[in-house]
């Protein structure tokens, strides 16, 4: 879905990040992707967190290009803007993170169990992909206030 239409619905709005936002959230990622490989947490858990990194990375991306999520379907219409900032190379992976979204929904509000050991280790060595190619976005941005 493009800007204009996002806007026009009121599910993004404009938004002026700053350089402390930006590194607030990339220490809220930093420390997502850190936790979800700890030992001994189940791999709901696991994939969960590294879902939420995922889901801060893509919310820097929008904020270092000016826009913010509003309201209601918030993880959703955050990889739904995203296609517009993305390298083209990477939109793939947006469709994979809905994916996940609907899977992160079940295991948190649904039942346990859900969640394989070969789907957690893919997320999280997405989400530390993911990162490095945000933290190269950030850099590109030159975020000074």
């Amino acid at each position: 879905m493009d800007l204009n239409n996002l806007l026009n619905q009121n599910k993004i709005i404009k938004h002026n990040t700053s350089k402390r936002e930006i590194e607030d959230l990339l220490r809220v990622v930093e420390r997502d992707i850190k936790d979800s490989s700890i030992q001994g947490l189940s791999n709901d858990r696991k994939f969960i967190t590294a879902y939420n990194a995922i889901l801060q990375a893509t919310t820097i991306l929008l904020y270092i290009n000016g826009y913010k999520v509003k309201g209601e379907g918030h993880h959703y219409y955050t990889f739904i803007s995203a296609r517009n900032f993305i390298d083209k190379t990477k939109e793939p992976l947006l469709s994979y993170f809905n994916a996940c979204r609907s899977k992160r929904n079940t295991s948190d509000y649904d039942r346990t169990g859900v969640i394989s050991d070969s789907e957690t280790k893919e997320i999280i060595e997405e989400a530390i992909g993911y990162f490095e190619y945000v933290k190269k976005e950030v850099e590109k941005a030159n975020i000074n206030n």
